[in-house]
């Protein structure tokens, strides 16, 4: 069994193909279930893996326990050891396999000893002190910037300008490709229909869609805005940014996007989270 030292800060463990990292985050994190907090911590992990999203990682001292019990269902993962799930039961109802842990973990998960995780989509809210958050617990070493710029962009679909832009906001995202959110006045809305879909992004807050129709073309969801999005990008409030990757093309001043390659797409991109 591996012990960390309470001030510990980072650790990075695994081999060439796998690495597991954890950080014991600055700030307070709560998972509610109906009206009750089930986790309430001011020292959870936050755990990263190859290939995976940021987990939040309860201390057990942290989670009501009896609230919890105990399924049968196990799940074997190669490099972290057996899950145990645990059903949640706030006299509600119960809330099956909604968390798991590793009572034995592997030597090189050690660290995850005597730690609750939840299902994310299973509880009703997440909070960072009293801020709501959704989708995922938010990486520390993800930066996300907004900057105003004066490049020319334009958007076309079905041969068609679609937007034509020397205004834009630049939305730059630790890894990601840039995303390119245009005013509303340099888009033609002749083209745009409203979707019901919503989604929500842990960085931005909430997002609304629109469909794109030229001709006999339709490109679903392939426009989105946040009206009121977290104050860390207020630059983009009420602009519209468009997938690069569905668009016909994205041109940027006189140049065609690519995805580069030290760049890449959100997780699940078009009409999912992360947009």
């Amino acid at each position: 069994m591996v012990h960390f030292d309470p001030q510990w800060s980072l650790r990075d463990i695994g081999g060439e193909d796998w690495q597991i990292r954890a950080e014991r985050s600055p700030r307070w994190i709560r998972v509610k279930f109906g009206n009750v907090f089930v986790a309430d911590s001011k020292r959870a992990l936050v755990v990263t893996e190859t290939g995976k999203l940021p987990v939040y990682y309860f201390p057990k001292a942290d989670v009501r326990t009896d609230l919890l019990l105990e399924s049968p269902h196990r799940e074997l993962n190669p490099n972290k050891g057996e899950a145990t799930y645990l059903h949640v039961d706030t006299g509600n109802g119960l809330i099956e396999r909604a968390a798991w842990t590793y009572s034995t973990p592997t030597t090189k998960s050690a660290l995850l000893a005597d730690y609750i995780a939840f299902v994310w989509k299973k509880a009703d809210a997440w909070f960072e002190e009293e801020e709501e958050i959704f989708v995922h617990a938010r990486d520390p070493y993800t930066r996300i910037d907004a900057l105003p710029s004066s490049r020319h962009v334009q958007v076309l679909l079905g041969g068609q300008v679609i937007a034509d832009s020397r205004n834009p906001v630049i939305l730059l995202e630790t890894g990601l490709t840039p995303r390119y959110y245009l005013p509303k006045e340099d888009i033609d809305f002749n083209y745009l229909i409203p979707s019901e879909t919503i989604t929500r992004c842990p960085y931005k807050g909430l997002a609304t869609y629109h469909t794109v129709s030229v001709g006999d073309k339709v490109y679903k969801d392939v426009v989105w805005q946040y009206e009121n999005p977290l104050p860390e990008v207020h630059e983009i409030a009420g602009r519209y940014s468009f997938y690069n990757e569905v668009v016909d093309a994205i041109i940027i001043d006189g140049e065609k996007w690519v995805l580069r390659g030290e760049d890449r797409l959100a997780y699940g991109n078009i009409g999912k989270t992360n947009a």
